[in-house]
């Protein structure tokens, strides 16, 4: 999932260039399906229909999930540098977690 404040045609075009053979993304989520308040919108995690215990989030701001702190993972803001491999350093991470899931280890750790 690819879940986003921004509008969805922004998003489309941001998704076109991450995973162009679209073989790694397979739903977004964007500003129409966000939580508006006060003119900020904000994800709801639980609006993904999954089960929050074995969720997280990868977001450059906790502004956007408010409600879900424990499911966050800070990572810098993405300028569409093709240089940028923040997202390959989270991989062991990432599988260590989708390991943990799959062996029923997933808890409260994240």
């Amino acid at each position: 999932f690819v879940f986003t404040t921004a509008k969805q045609d922004y998003a489309e075009k941001v998704l076109t260039v991450l995973d162009p053979k679209k073989q790694l993304i397979r739903h977004l989520l964007s500003q129409q399906d966000c939580l508006c308040t006060r003119g900020c919108y904000w994800k709801d995690l639980a609006r993904l229909g999954r089960d929050l215990a074995k969720t997280v989030a990868l977001d450059h701001s906790i502004q956007g999930l408010p409600t879900q702190v424990a499911n966050w993972i800070p990572v810098p803001r993405w300028w569409g540098d093709p240089q940028d491999e923040e997202l390959l350093r989270l991989t062991p991470l990432l599988g260590q977690l989708g390991q943990a899931v799959r062996t029923g280890g997933a808890g409260g750790d994240r």
